[in-house]
């Protein structure tokens, strides 16, 4: 009963095992494409954070249209965590707040810049939005440090983000850096979460930047960031992504669907390889055998 009725809450999730997705998540992406076509003439893409692979899985699908030979399409997947093959993608398991790590993408890139940079991580929230939201604008900066090392002048830069009332200094910050900056909130994500994901295109550093790792680029200090005003102050855009047809996330559905005739559970595409609580599994079982 479990299995079936996680399956009839979230129509996204049973979509994703059912069409070969790792996670539910591809949906966010392909939904943010098709609203602002960040894989056209994209060969080169960094998937950061990118266990347990999902994102990855459709920047090999997608970019693979870009080109007629498939050996041009490269991409690098990075994260702290193990994550499990996938063909086409060359996997980095390591820091993205260490320079190393960006030095590995461009050697892996032969010298040249990616043309496109996507972050679909996030911390263990808290319940506390304020605390969450600030952490999360962390990581998303650290992104943000080693994108200014990989990334191509004109590229695009994809990163989940929790919105709260104190974002107005990270908005002002991507914009020194991106053209365009807007905030989009995918169909697919539901609307009880305060997640939504920013997208910079063209990107433009400042004339006299050095991309580095020591400095963040999000002070410690507390105060408050709504105060900014004149060019220091900017708000961007908020636009809600996916067709309108699409399955609403915040929705049941049944457990048959239009043009299915049976109902089958299936496991997931993919499970954590290491997942922070296989040292109590192991255990548990080391436990169970010595009872036996």
């Amino acid at each position: 009963m479990g299995k079936t009725s996680k399956d009839k809450r979230d129509i996204y999730y049973r979509l994703a095992k059912e069409e070969g997705w790792r996670a539910r998540s591809a949906f966010k992406l392909l939904q943010i494409n098709e609203e602002y076509n960040i894989f056209d003439g994209v060969l080169r893409a960094v998937d950061l954070c990118a266990a347990p692979g999902s994102w990855s899985q459709v920047l090999t699908k997608k970019l693979r249209k870009n080109t007629d030979n498939a050996d041009e399409v490269k991409i690098v997947a990075v994260d702290l965590q193990a994550m499990a093959s996938l063909p086409g993608v060359k996997q980095i398991q390591g820091d993205i707040t260490k320079v190393s790590t960006a030095n590995e993408i461009i050697k892996e890139f032969e010298g040249l810049k990616a043309d496109l940079v996507v972050c679909d991580g996030a911390p263990d929230v808290t319940g506390l939005h304020d605390i969450d939201e600030y952490i999360q604008s962390q990581l998303l900066l650290a992104a943000l440090n080693i994108t200014t090392h990989v990334l191509k002048t004109g590229g695009v830069f994809v990163a989940k983000i929790f919105r709260g009332k104190d974002v107005t200094l990270l908005y002002s910050q991507l914009k020194l850096f991106f053209e365009f900056v807007t905030v989009s909130k995918p169909r697919s994500s539901r609307n009880s979460s305060i997640e939504a994901f920013v997208i910079c295109q063209n990107y433009n550093p400042p004339p006299d930047y050095v991309p580095t790792m020591v400095n963040p680029l999000l002070d410690h200090k507390y105060c408050d960031f709504n105060q900014f005003t004149g060019t220091n102050r900017f708000i961007v855009p908020f636009n809600a992504c996916g067709d309108l047809s699409a399955y609403d996330s915040d929705t049941s559905y049944p457990l048959l669907l239009e043009g299915q005739d049976s109902y089958e559970y299936k496991e997931p595409v993919q499970g954590p390889i290491d997942p922070p609580y296989k040292e109590i599994l192991d255990k548990t079982k080391a436990i169970q055998i010595n009872k036996v």
